[in-house]
């Protein structure tokens, strides 16, 4: 049945339950509707004339925009699942569709896209998988999910947190989690890595310093306390810190005052410390090589955080998780692990933990072009050694090395045949020539 001429196209859309907005070529939104409003959390008029990018701040936001493909390809896309974030920090889970938008003339002139929150399915089979979760936090491990039901509390109540655990066990996502759900929300969240600077700049990055404080100081620069104010200072590897500067940090956490170096007056801060280390800080203050004091003093609150060899269990979960998030960035089609490859992994120690396993599936990503993930596209000290006769391989350390390591394995697959190698990668010949010529750069 025809609708009526005299409806405008507007009214029929304001009716929508879902939300659809529009974009010129220029991704500037040129219509929003109500239930798009409600969904985004925004007044539809205070959407109008800014970027789609600037409203949703969605998880394809940072380079694989689902409408910028459509509009490039002139395609369409239904049913993807991704996220939004609301102006207050809130992540609402939606299913998208989009098409590119044209005029009279059949010429494209934009897209349009709808979406609808899917919160209530997302928690639901979340709920009916066992799965626990928590901002980007998913485990199924009892240990670990207690933690997770404890954060809101340990967050609301704005005391010193102390994240323990190994390299790539997921202490920054923590800290995060914890700045997100406590009062200090919309304050910055601002870390540091005390591991990663020289013990005589440390200072200066932590306090700031005044203009002729030393030989390079030619201006006044404010230091990460001064750039935390009202949010969430994060001190990663904080076992690292100096003894000197130890003590100046105690005195921060007790007075909340500092001096910034060449400065003779005190600055305050109200910035709210969440500290993390793989060190055993209880045995470095037993001897003598952290301060004690400073040790309780930052471990107000406790967060052990388990290795992933201890949570085997959430390898599948994991792993699910980071594919989803690749196919999102890469706009590739990928399902799964096949059984072969989900064995090689969940019998793995992982020394890397979940970062390893992140990097893993992302080296995985650049040889499988869609379906499943099969041991043929791990990294090859996966594998067992019957199909390995080589000396085992660490995981590339860059994509740059990653990309070098495909590209030959590829090649060697092919038995150096260059086209061959060119469509199971999907780059052209010149880049594949690039991609060798530059080498793995480790």
């Amino acid at each position: 049945m025809a609708l009526p001429r005299d409806i405008p196209c507007e009214s029929i859309m304001e009716s929508l339950a879902d939300g659809v907005f529009t974009v010129d070529t220029d991704f500037t939104i040129t219509f929003f509707n109500r239930a798009a409003g409600a969904i985004a959390g925004l007044a539809p008029e205070k959407a109008l004339g800014r970027k789609c990018w600037e409203v949703f701040h969605s998880s394809l936001c940072d380079g694989a925009c689902a409408l910028g493909h459509c509009i490039a390809k002139d395609t369409t896309l239904q049913n993807q699942s991704i996220f939004i974030v609301r102006p207050d920090g809130t992540k609402v889970p939606v299913s998208i569709s989009a098409a590119p938008l044209r005029d009279a003339t059949g010429r494209i002139v934009g897209g349009v896209e709808t979406f609808r929150d899917i919160s209530d399915i997302s928690r639901l089979r979340k709920e009916l998988e066992g799965v626990c979760t928590l901002e980007d936090i998913v485990t199924k491990n009892k240990t670990l999910a207690r933690s997770l039901e404890l954060l809101p509390r340990i967050a609301e109540s704005g005391s010193t947190v102390l994240l323990l655990g190994e390299s790539g066990t997921g202490k920054e996502l923590f800290a995060r989690a914890i700045h997100t759900l406590s009062p200090a929300a919309k304050g910055p969240f601002v870390a540091v890595n005390c591991g990663a600077i020289p013990g005589e700049l440390l200072e200066s990055e932590l306090f700031g310093h005044k203009r002729g404080a030393f030989t390079d100081a030619k201006s006044d620069r404010k230091g990460r306390f001064a750039l935390a104010q009202n949010g969430t200072l994060f001190l990663d590897e904080v076992g690292e810190l100096p003894l000197a500067l130890q003590v100046k940090l105690l005195r921060v956490l007790q007075e909340h005052t500092f001096e910034p170096l060449g400065s003779d007056t005190s600055s305050t801060t109200n910035a709210r410390i969440v500290a993390a280390t793989n060190r055993d800080l209880e045995t470095m203050a037993t001897t003598g090589s952290f301060r004690r004091d400073l040790f309780y003093r930052l471990s107000i609150a406790r967060i052990a955080l388990p290795p992933l060899r201890e949570r085997p269990e959430d390898i599948p979960l994991l792993a699910a998780t980071f594919i989803e998030r690749q196919n999102l960035l890469t706009q590739k089609a990928v399902t799964s692990l096949s059984d072969n490859a989900m064995r090689l992994l969940v019998r793995h120690t992982f020394p890397g933990n979940v970062r390893e396993l992140q990097n893993i599936l992302e080296y995985a990503f650049i040889l499988c072009p869609a379906g499943r993930i099969t041991p043929e596209h791990l990294p090859d000290y996966l594998l067992p050694k019957s199909h390995n006769p080589e000396t085992p391989q660490a995981t590339p350390t860059t994509m740059r090395a990653a990309k070098y390591h495909a590209a030959k394995a590829a090649l060697a697959r092919h038995d150096g045949k260059t086209m061959a190698a060119c469509r199971e990668l999907d780059v052209t010949k010149d880049t594949l020539r690039r991609i060798l010529a530059t080498g793995p750069g480790e």
